[in-house]
């Protein structure tokens, strides 16, 4: 199984090093040729306005928008749920999305860097991980294709799943809790 890791901003080296210690081939996605053989794909966390101006100058906007269309499995963490997102509110000037989640997110919701917190999100399908909210963005409306994964207490949506795209909010990444990545490489497992 090889997983591509979008590999132009952001915790690349955080998920590649997460997919192999799960017995699984990464590899980083930096031009279009880098999605042929792909089982599934991460989109890290970074900054999606940056991220999203780097995938159109390097070609990998359309490319990225077939491979989602086309059924690739996509787990999308933090600025990777804002570029599978349909909507965004509070988008850096010019920002698009690849879409693909019929979902709205806001990004920046919980404030600046120095708000970032940790704490134990209830995902379903996997069970209680701890996620680390840096910069983070928020679920704030869910179409009728989408269907909500995870919520703080508070009832703030951090969590969705759509077909084969999962979004969260939260970094599974940094806490080194595999669980997430473990049922998404389950689930590409299941698709091949």
């Amino acid at each position: 199984m090889i997983v591509g890791v979008l590999a132009l901003q952001g915790g690349v080296s955080e998920h590649i090093a997460m997919l192999e210690s799960l017995g699984v081939t990464a590899r980083p996605v930096r031009r279009p040729d880098d999605l042929v053989g792909l089982d599934g794909l991460v989109l890290p966390g970074g900054e999606s306005g940056v991220i999203d101006r780097l995938t159109r100058l390097f070609g990998l906007r359309a490319p990225l928008q077939e491979a989602i269309a086309s059924g690739l499995p996509v787990l999308g963490t933090c600025a990777g749920l804002i570029l599978l997102a349909d909507r965004i509110l509070g988008a850096a000037p010019g920002q698009q999305t690849l879409g693909g989640l019929d979902v709205t997110v806001q990004r920046n919701a919980f404030g600046s860097q120095r708000d970032s917190f940790d704490t134990v999100v209830d995902v379903a399908g996997v069970g209680a991980i701890e996620a680390s909210f840096i910069r983070a963005p928020i679920v704030t409306a869910v179409g009728t294709n989408a269907q909500v994964i995870a919520q703080l207490p508070d009832g703030r949506i951090v969590g969705v799943r759509q077909g084969n795209l999962i979004g969260v909010s939260f970094h599974p990444e940094v806490s080194g809790d595999s669980r997430l990545h473990s049922a998404f490489v389950q689930s590409i497992a299941a698709r091949v």
